[in-house]
């Protein structure tokens, strides 16, 4: 068998070394034949056998093989970077060798970032695909992880530049070779261990960098508990640390995604819950208990998230890190945005920005001087804005999680709602500018923009904040929190009881509260924007819960009615989903309100504005679905209140529609037509909701029977006979399942109809009486040659 080939150049130790380093990667004997070097380490690398690393060659054939390949001397690099990387040395060397690898990567990985990342070709990017493929990315691994070993009873240590070098290099290896960032979420002490290299303020940009991406494509999450005092980590972060920490923490706190469309069904949902349930607290839950048992963290984030632009960093500081940045490879088109960001607005003021990037620093690696007092305010804002959005969106997962209660009470005490609506006009909802950042390849209305993003997330926030949680009052001033009581004691009725308990020092200052601030936005929206949407939710959310007529004029008398019907109908809205948020917050706003029927009446005051309404609602009923069950809902009410039944049908062309018995039949039939138990989710359980309140009410008049019987009727018309109330005996049984489980909060039912649990869970059985002689059992109803009502839908 032919030798292989030595590992250093000459005598007796050199000799040893070698065949101890072949025997420790695999005892791989044979000479590589020179055609197929890059499969063979291709093949070692799948493997774990064979040739793996540039140590396993000569240093000889190394540089011989460089002339004709081109490899940028590459594997010589590496094959040094191994000889002098051995537990006595001092690393020395190691440094200036890295210094010779760091700039041949990070060229290739610069190109691949600010050409949006194009499909990754091997020939593209060959320096950091040959660095992988000669083992590069596992002798760095090995050469951080050093600290994690004792010699003679002392751990080992590594200078914080080299780990910044051997971070910075791995990143970019991660950016264009592809595979090596999930080969290192695989080796999970290392991503544990990664955790502690951010202790160094010098290497935790490239730190959290590198683990940000990690964790992106880690299979399983990571649980933050098994993170070496973690505890004492987040505390000494300072706030710009704990900013970019968010980014990290919005990976960990996060219930992962599948991406598969039929997890996201009902049928799954609950199946997953079983398993959960017997396997204990997920890991998201897990990394969001052991963060906030973490002292001050919520407040904190909170300071964070309210701080004004004159109060962040001074600009020196935010200098060193735009100069970090550079080289945190994402970050330098946010830098590439800034510094045009920076020549606009000089062009504006027609004086000049004195603004030296990065790569030209002084020798104590700070930008200079002149720089520190001409720093653009947008460049400013916009380092606020980029951090902003990352610690609200943690907020927002903290708050629906299962701590909701526990985090609800810090952030109301922490003063987050009032310290947001101080920024609401100068920041988060400030107006564009030919200067607004936009991102490397997007536009300003794409919902990547900053400005974009931190207007969703904290309308997100709203929208959690607001849900069914009496601190929703929060969003209100002073003085509109008397008015809320004005309404109340003008209407006759009781006072909100948590408007009474609101502690009103916690509540916004100003002229306006958040809420007022977020009806002026939403009235100036473009038809086409897409805020629209979140806007409906974060409003729509206040008004969940038991209903209060006070909330709902309180929102009336702000021309909201008004300005929801012109979107529908004037403007003729396209969006299925901002179609539906109106809809929802259009049912929410107008239940059981005699003053918003006549609000609605004088403003569809045309048989035409009525029919493009009606075309509205007809046109996909899931998205409209709420509605119809809010006005039903209203309908039953004022019919039993004669003093004002007469004049509100006489007057109210909606509600007049609605009492038709053909135009429920309509919508019922159409209700149960469009779900299946195989197809419920979140988004369309609603329409199964709907159907049951329609035929609640029927029961409630003894008209039941008469309503089923019209369903039968209808499906004979339409030549299938059974077909529909067979699905809706399915959906039934599923009801049952979903509902009664005892996990299941069945209050939003209750509180969103106004009608007791109880009655809904009775309906539910009589309708599934097995009796077929029952007039009011769905059975009934069914020929026995079309019955079809034993499947199972159980999904294990």
């Amino acid at each position: 068998m032919a030798a292989a080939p030595a590992v250093a150049g000459s005598g007796p130790r050199r000799g040893r070394r070698a065949a101890a380093t072949a025997a420790a990667w695999g005892g791989w004997g044979g000479r590589p034949r020179p055609g197929n070097i890059l499969l063979q380490l291709r093949q070692g690398q799948l493997t774990g056998r064979g040739l793996v690393r540039a140590v396993q060659f000569s240093e000889t054939f190394l540089k011989e093989r460089d002339k004709q390949s081109k490899w940028s001397g590459i594997p010589q690099l590496l094959f040094k970077l191994y000889t002098t990387s051995h537990l006595h040395s001092d690393f020395t060397e190691c440094q200036k060798i890295l210094k010779e690898i760091s700039p041949l990567l990070s060229m290739e990985a610069m190109a691949f970032v600010t050409e949006e990342r194009k499909p990754i070709q091997e020939a593209t990017y060959p320096n950091t695909y040959i660095f992988d493929l000669f083992g590069g990315v596992d002798l760095l691994v090995e050469i951080l992880m050093r600290p994690t070993i004792s010699l003679r009873g002392q751990k080992l240590r590594i200078s914080d530049k080299m780990s910044k070098d051997c971070l910075s290099i791995l990143y970019n290896t991660c950016v264009c070779t592809e595979g090596v960032t999930k080969r290192l979420a695989e080796k999970n002490d290392f991503v544990i261990f990664l955790f502690t290299l951010m202790t160094s303020k010098k290497t935790f940009l490239q730190t959290a960098t590198l683990i940000e991406d990690i964790l992106g494509v880690k299979k399983e999450m990571i649980r933050l508990d098994e993170v070496p005092n973690l505890s004492s980590l987040v505390s000494n972060f300072d706030q710009q640390q704990l900013a970019n920490f968010c980014r990290i923490l919005a990976v960990t706190i996060s219930e992962m995604d599948t991406g598969n469309d039929d997890k996201h069904t009902l049928l799954a949902k609950n199946a997953q819950q079983k398993k959960s349930l017997s396997l204990g607290p997920s890991a998201a839950e897990i990394n969001q208990a052991a963060l906030l048992s973490i002292p001050g963290f919520v407040e904190r984030l909170c300071k964070l998230a309210t701080r004004k632009v004159s109060e962040s960093t001074g600009t020196a500081s935010f200098l060193q890190e735009l100069e970090e940045w550079y080289t945190w490879l994402d970050n330098a088109l946010v830098l590439e945005a800034l510094m045009r960001v920076a020549n606009e607005e000089s062009e504006h003021s027609q004086a000049p920005i004195v603004f030296h990037p990065p790569a030209a620093p002084e020798e104590n690696g700070l930008p200079h001087t002149s720089a520190r007092t001409q720093l653009p305010q947008s460049m400013k804002i916009m380092h606020e804005i980029m951090y902003k959005l990352e610690v609200l969106y943690v907020l927002c997962v903290l708050l629906m999680g299962r701590q909701r209660n526990q985090v609800h009470r810090m952030i109301a005490e922490f003063k987050l709602i009032p310290g947001l609506n101080n920024l609401f006009d100068k920041l988060i909802w400030r107006k564009h500018s030919a200067s607004t950042l936009v991102l490397h390849g997007h536009n300003q209305n794409c919902d990547c923009s900053p400005d974009i993003t931190l207007k969703i997330q904290f309308l997100r926030l709203l929208q959690s904040f607001s849900d069914h949680h009496e601190n929703k009052y929060l969003l209100l001033n002073n003085q509109e929190l008397n008015e809320l009581s004005a309404i109340s004691l003008k209407a006759n009725i009781p006072e909100v009881e948590a408007v009474l308990n609101t502690d009103r020092s916690l509540v916004c200052d100003g002229k306006r509260g958040l809420l007022s601030r977020l009806l002026q936005v939403m009235k100036k929206e473009p038809a086409e924007s897409s805020f629209r949407f979140w806007q409906a939710r974060a409003v729509e959310s206040f008004l969940r819960g038991t209903t209060s007529y006070a909330d709902q004029m309180f929102l009336l008398k702000r021309g909201l009615l008004e300005h929801i019907l012109y979107c529908i109908v004037d403007s003729e809205c396209k969006s299925r989903d901002v179609l539906q948020s109106y809809f929802d917050l259009l049912g929410e706003l107008m239940k059981f309100n005699v003053d918003a029927f006549k609000r609605f009446n004088r403003y569809i005051n045309t048989d035409a504005k009525f029919q493009v309404f009606l075309k509205q609602i007809n046109s996909s009923l899931v998205d409209s679905n709420m509605l119809v069950r809010c006005v039903t809902l209203s309908l039953e009410r004022f019919e039993n209140q004669m003093d004002m039944k007469a004049e509100l049908l006489s007057e109210c062309r909606l509600l007049a529609y609605i009492a038709q018995v053909p135009t429920q039949m309509s919508f019922l039939f159409r209700l149960i037509n469009i779900i299946h138990v195989q197809t419920l989710t979140q988004e369309n359980v609603s329409c199964l909701n709907t159907s049951l309140v329609i035929l609640m009410l029927a029961r409630r008049k003894e008209r039941l029977p008469l309503y089923l019987r019209l369903l039968q009727r209808m499906e004979h018309s339409k030549k299938y006979p059974g077909f529909l109330l067979n699905n809706f005996h399915n959906l039934l049984r599923f009801w049952q399942q979903h509902y009664l489980h005892k996990d299941k909060d069945s209050t939003c039912l209750e509180n969103s109809s106004c009608i007791n649990f109880s009655y809904w869970k009775e309906t539910v059985s009589i309708l599934l009486n097995p009796d077929r002689e029952s007039p009011s059992a769905l059975v009934s109803y069914i020929e026995e040659p079309y019955m079809d009502i034993d499947k199972d839908f159980t999904e294990e």
